[in-house]
């Protein structure tokens, strides 16, 4: 009675950490946060970010965003997304500013209203 009671406890906690582990909300492959300068582009879904952190480029074009970039131009902000390879960010039409970086974004948060 005791081994069985000693595997039911087993059993449920496995299957508790299999559903926690589903609920984790999934990062998309490559996706990574870069913080910078945002100035106004084409679209109010382009744009440039420029004097980002010390390591990685200083300048990024922003391809597509998810999130409308307009009112945040001059603005210090928070960008999220995945690396768009030169050559196809270069193709678009309308091709975004030329950058040593190209984004694509998910997400953006202002950090500060101001940029130094």
């Amino acid at each position: 009675m005791r081994r069985l009671l000693g595997i039911a406890a087993a059993g449920a906690l496995a299957l508790s950490v299999s559903v926690t582990a589903q609920d984790a909300p999934k990062k998309a492959p490559g996706e990574h946060t870069m913080t910078g300068c945002l100035q106004k582009g084409a679209t109010a879904t382009t744009g440039v970010v420029e004097n980002t952190a010390e390591k990685g480029p200083k300048t990024i074009s922003i391809v597509d965003s998810k999130a409308n970039l307009a009112p945040h131009a001059g603005h210090k902000i928070d960008i999220v997304g995945v690396n768009v390879p030169a050559a196809e960010a270069e193709k678009m039409n309308p091709a975004p500013a030329k950058a040593p970086h190209y984004m694509r974004l998910s997400a953006i948060k202002m950090v500060s209203a101001t940029c130094p």
